[in-house]
């Protein structure tokens, strides 16, 4: 019985990262109305928002997988100008959306249902996050999807990626995670890279090599 159940999670977190979008999108619906990632709605003083602040520089931000509107509506509002949330939920993107008009960024925010792995944006943005989002990106594809949307990075523009790489009691090293930012660190132009031991989080920045 535990086996099989242990064989229906995996399944589960294989279709809601690789599958269709339709399937994950009814997935991640399911899990977005129930209480599971409740304790993801309030992340404030998050390690990642310090290095959104530097590198926005009042600019606007493209959020991948951006669920209930946490860096919408957490990130210092003098901080950017316009923000544009991406994700495959749309009960996420309701939270998002709500948190929006309590907040009242409406003005500066914009979400979109979408499945980033094919979403295709209308203008070039100043960041480009991938906020714990790049876990549903398959190893084999990290690189083409970062060259995909590095044409809608503004000249000076770069990508932040934020990655649970370690297990924060333990310490032990994540090996999936580390892979994938061995691809950015090889194939991109690194300009800053963080390790926060407390939360087990790597925050990495960097912009497509042509840029130097």
């Amino acid at each position: 019985m535990y086996s099989a159940q242990r064989g229906l999670t995996f399944m589960r977190g294989l279709f809601k990262s690789y599958g269709p979008s339709n399937i994950k999108r009814l997935l991640w619906d399911q899990e977005f109305s129930g209480s599971k990632w409740n304790f993801i709605d309030h992340t404030a003083g998050d390690c990642v928002y310090p290095h959104l602040e530097k590198y926005v520089k009042n600019g606007s931000i493209l959020d991948l997988g951006c669920g209930p509107g946490n860096t919408a509506n957490e990130l210092a509002a003098d901080a950017y100008g316009t923000y544009v949330g991406v994700d495959i939920s749309e009960v996420a993107l309701g939270k998002a959306a709500r948190r929006t008009e309590e907040s009242r960024r409406a003005d500066k925010n914009r979400f979109v249902r979408a499945d980033f792995l094919s979403y295709v944006p209308t203008q070039q943005f100043d960041v480009i996050l991938f906020r714990e989002s790049m876990y549903h990106v398959p190893l084999g594809k990290v690189k083409a999807i970062l060259e995909r949307y590095s044409k809608y990075l503004r000249d000076d523009g770069v990508f932040i990626v934020r990655m649970a790489t370690s297990d924060a009691k333990s310490g032990k090293s994540k090996h999936r995670p580390n892979a994938m930012v061995g691809v950015m660190e090889n194939e991109f132009d690194v300009v800053e890279k963080r390790q926060y031991d407390e939360s087990g989080s790597t925050v990495i920045v960097f912009r497509p090599w042509r840029r130097h």
